[in-house]
């Protein structure tokens, strides 16, 4: 039996439509275009935040960020931004007896907001918060640290196989892909993916894996 938990946030907990949109709007494009921006290239293998330099060259991002706080359009998250299985499946789990930890790379604030959701899980911690980003092997020892259990009863659920799956094995995790989102779809079929002890569509079907 699976003891322990641990989600990724984007694009397995919670959707990224509100955080593209927002850059969107403010750089005055259209929706559309950076979003398919962002699929190129993501499909090329690069930093989803390339996208916005594609946009506007030479764009300075972190400058451009503070400037989004201080004009009071920085980060949001609500009900709205969880996926629909999000909160009823990590219930589940919890009441089957499972820790249940979030721990992906975000920001401080992030980390933030998600506590404010105030979801059925026992600890929220974000890479801005730790100093150390998937998919560094040393994020990887403070998920274990959390977790506080062995390894291979922990459970690493992320969308994106390179910063998630690949690096959770490395660290004696057990991993779940979840084909959801950019890199969860076009990364499925990639030797990163095929490292995942289970694949899954939906985070309910991981009440199974915890049971099982």
């Amino acid at each position: 039996m699976m003891e322990t938990f641990v989600f990724d946030v984007g694009s397995t907990l919670i959707r990224e439509d509100r955080h593209w949109a927002a850059w969107a709007d403010w750089l005055g494009a259209p929706r559309h275009t950076l979003s398919a921006l962002v699929g190129a290239v993501v499909a090329q293998g690069r930093a989803d935040t390339d996208a916005l330099g594609l946009l506007k060259p030479g764009l300075d991002i972190a400058a451009e960020w503070r400037a989004r706080e201080a004009a009071g359009h920085g980060e949001r998250l609500d009900e709205a931004d969880l996926y629909p299985d999000v909160r009823t499946a990590l219930g589940r789990l919890r009441g089957a007896g499972a820790r249940i930890l979030v721990a992906g790379n975000q920001t401080v604030r992030m980390g933030e907001l998600l506590r404010a959701l105030e979801l059925p899980v026992d600890a929220v911690a974000t890479s801005g918060g730790w100093g150390v980003a998937k998919p560094e092997a040393g994020f990887f020892r403070r998920v274990l640290e959390l977790a506080g259990g062995a390894p291979d009863r922990t459970v690493y659920v992320g969308d994106r196989p390179a910063f998630d799956i690949r690096p959770a094995r490395a660290a004696g995790l057990r991993a779940a892909h979840i084909r959801r989102g950019p890199w969860g779809h076009l990364w499925s079929g990639t030797s990163d993916a095929a490292l995942a002890d289970w694949r899954i569509d939906s985070l309910d079907e991981l009440l199974g894996i915890a049971t099982g």
